[in-house]
């Protein structure tokens, strides 16, 4: 067995050799830390001060700031049930943003709103144009309507059949979704309708979106831009209608080939039953005699006498007839009988300018599909109901005999 030999030098080191032992170094952290403290003890006792100072400074201004948004930021304004419905300019800088809204009654302070809107980002994300805002609204309330934020309130607007246009309006700004002023001003804006078509461009015969604004519930943002209101309610209406259109396609053809009407003459119609009609099963009956009305030969003149539609003149246009300065509510006999009240069908044959309100899908099938009668007259006889007659001699009798809420009728 041959004898070990001594390791020769240059030969690895035996496996049980320990590696010579490194001194820790200290982490960059500790280092830097280090030195600063070693730099911060070379200043002069001034220096130190001052440092010291400055971060005292710069954390009160901190906390300050927090203190801002955090809780002025929270804070209710000026309480009062108060809306104001304002036309937010383009470009305002924070200042005279906080200055608009102090001038409103918004806030209490100008200059503190202005800092809050500084610090909360400034005044480039709020949108120009209509605005419904109220009282005793927050800051940061105030900043999210402004910017037409998600995170601001929604509330659930329900829109029955039959309200015009105006009715709309007053709901929604009861509800804090739109300003009065501003929807009507939408539901009427030549523009608006060209591009919904409701309206062909450049056509001014078409008043405004009335009777293409569907009644349905809605889910609409606080402060929401009016004009995309009137774009869902006329889109609601467009699916509506196209259903409807497929359900009574051979209705909807005789309508285009006698009387020659289109989708805006059903829904006018269709607007003066749903002020009419109580109950469901009167629907096709009233648009039978409506349409009896307009097509048989025999009844001249051909004027639908619907007091709702001249009800709606002293809504729509109170200005241009002078018999709407006593309106109240409710059609009299000088409302009925106005020449100039443009809606007036006791004086005026055919159909009135456009409809007189939103008309739902019932009203819309009454017609489409009306039932097939003689029926001239009818007259209110209690419990929601009508009594419907062929002779004017009848009508009167059915007058005589019940109560009379609404003639469509009597010359």
């Amino acid at each position: 067995m041959p004898a070990e030999r001594p390791p020769q030098s240059g030969s690895s080191p035996r496996p049980n050799a320990r590696p010579p032992r490194r001194r820790p170094r200290a982490p960059r952290s500790s280092r830097g830390a280090s030195s600063l403290r070693e730099r911060f003890t070379r200043l002069t006792p001034r220096a130190r001060g001052l440092l010291w100072g400055l971060g005292a400074l710069l954390g009160t201004l901190g906390l300050a700031l927090g203190g801002l948004v955090l809780g002025y930021g929270r804070s209710r304004g000026p309480a009062g049930p108060r809306l104001v419905e304002l036309d937010w300019p383009a470009g305002l800088s924070s200042e005279e943003a906080g200055a608009l809204l102090a001038d409103h009654g918004l806030v209490e302070s100008r200059d503190t709103m202005a800092i809050f809107l500084r610090a909360t980002g400034g005044t480039g994300d709020l949108v120009p144009g209509p605005h419904l805002l109220f009282e005793g609204a927050t800051p940061w309330e105030l900043r999210r309507l402004l910017a037409r934020s998600f995170l601001r309130p929604s509330a659930k607007v329900t829109i029955p059949e039959g309200y015009n246009r105006f009715d709309i309006a007053s709901r929604l700004e009861k509800l804090r979704v739109a300003g009065k002023k501003a929807f009507v001003a939408a539901s009427a804006d030549p523009a608006l309708l060209a591009e919904l078509g409701v309206a062909a461009p450049g056509t001014s015969s078409v008043e405004s979106a009335e009777g293409y604004l569907f009644p349905a519930t809605y889910e609409l943002g606080l402060d929401s831009d009016p004009r995309e209101i009137v774009r869902r309610l006329v889109a609601e209406s467009d699916k509506r209608w196209d259903m409807l259109a497929v359900r009574h396609k051979d209705g909807l053809a005789r309508l285009r080939a006698s009387p020659g009407w289109g989708r805006r003459e059903i829904l006018l119609v269709a607007s003066l039953i749903e002020k009419e009609a109580a109950v469901d099963e009167d629907r096709p009956l009233i648009a039978s005699v409506f349409l009896n009305r307009l097509l048989d030969p025999d009844f001249k003149p051909r004027r639908l006498q619907s007091d709702p539609s001249s009800s709606y003149g002293c809504v729509a246009w109170p200005e241009e007839a002078p018999s709407c300065a006593s309106f109240a509510g409710k059609p009299t006999p000088a409302v009925n009988h106005d020449p100039k009240n443009r809606y007036s069908t006791y004086v005026h044959e055919g159909l009135p300018p456009g409809p007189i309100a939103n008309p739902g899908s019932k009203s819309i099938e009454a017609v489409l599909a009306p039932a097939t009668t003689r029926y001239f007259y009818f007259v209110a006889a209690g419990g929601g109901r009508h009594a419907f007659s062929e002779t004017l001699d009848a009508h009167n009798d059915a007058v005589r005999r019940g109560p009379v809420k609404r003639d469509a009728g009597a010359p």
